[in-house]
């Protein structure tokens, strides 16, 4: 008996005589499978995360170190999660928001840190992880044209809230601060862009919420340290990160 393969299905054609020839079949290739993550749900990524974030925003209340390195990791581990359990490993942007979120986990742990070095390196892996975000935007689709509009506008806030911070910014600091700035407002812009090529304002929603919680970080160490700035920024932030990993759903 003579048998073939063709993706994965058998075809074979017995005549009256017993003999068997091959039958010519065009299949047309299977799709691929996405990767997926048995037992992994959005909802309930999306509900650990707001569950650690009041626990985190609680802990900052307090002044609770144990309770706010128990729930921040929780919080951006359930971030991650979200964006594996929505599909984030199954097309390049969904592996470059991947890539971001991640290095928003790092860039969460390391701020865990209180010194100077703690700090530039929570502030150098957000930046990466801006900068992955803004690559995933530009893999999805542009219009360059939307991107460069947003770019210009955004440039005079931008402007404006670097000299808002700039007294309070140390010598040293300001380099890696005005970096910062740069990145966050370039993946921004390219936000708006892909949501101009694609459409869907999640993405360019998200990207500001993002921006405007880094706004309360900043606020935070340069200008008034408070409890109020963890209050509103933390639940924007993490809100951020979640509709960013949402949108990683492949197609169809």
């Amino acid at each position: 008996m003579h048998v073939a393969r063709l993706n994965d299905v058998t075809v074979t054609v017995r005549h009256r005589s017993g003999a068997t020839r091959l039958a010519a079949v065009n299949a047309a290739p299977l799709p691929l499978e996405a990767p997926t993550w048995p037992g992994l749900s959005t909802l309930a990524c999306g509900l650990l995360v707001a569950v650690a974030v009041a626990g985190l925003v609680v802990a900052e209340r307090r002044g609770s170190r144990p309770l706010k390195w128990c729930c921040k990791p929780v919080a951006s581990t359930g971030f991650v999660l979200l964006g594996l359990a929505a599909g984030g490993l199954a097309t390049p942007y969904g592996r470059w928001v991947m890539a971001a979120l991640v290095l928003g986990w790092l860039g969460d742990a390391l701020l865990l840190g209180r010194g100077k070095a703690a700090f530039v390196l929570g502030l150098g892996s957000f930046l990466l992880g801006h900068a992955a975000f803004g690559a995933g935007f530009a893999v999805r689709g542009l219009s360059w044209l939307a991107t460069t509009v947003a770019l210009v506008v955004l440039a005079l806030p931008g402007r404006a809230l670097w000299r808002w911070l700039e007294p309070g910014v140390p010598a040293a600091l300001r380099a890696p601060v005005m970096a910062y700035l740069g990145v966050i407002t370039a993946m921004v812009a390219l936000a708006t862009g892909t949501a101009a090529a694609r459409s869907g304002w999640t993405i360019p929603v998200a990207a500001v919420m993002f921006a405007l919680s880094d706004v309360s970080v900043a606020r935070d160490r340069f200008m008034n340290a408070g409890w109020t700035n963890k209050a509103w920024g933390l639940p924007l932030y993490y809100a951020a990160q979640c509709l960013l990993a949402a949108t990683v759903t492949p197609p169809g």
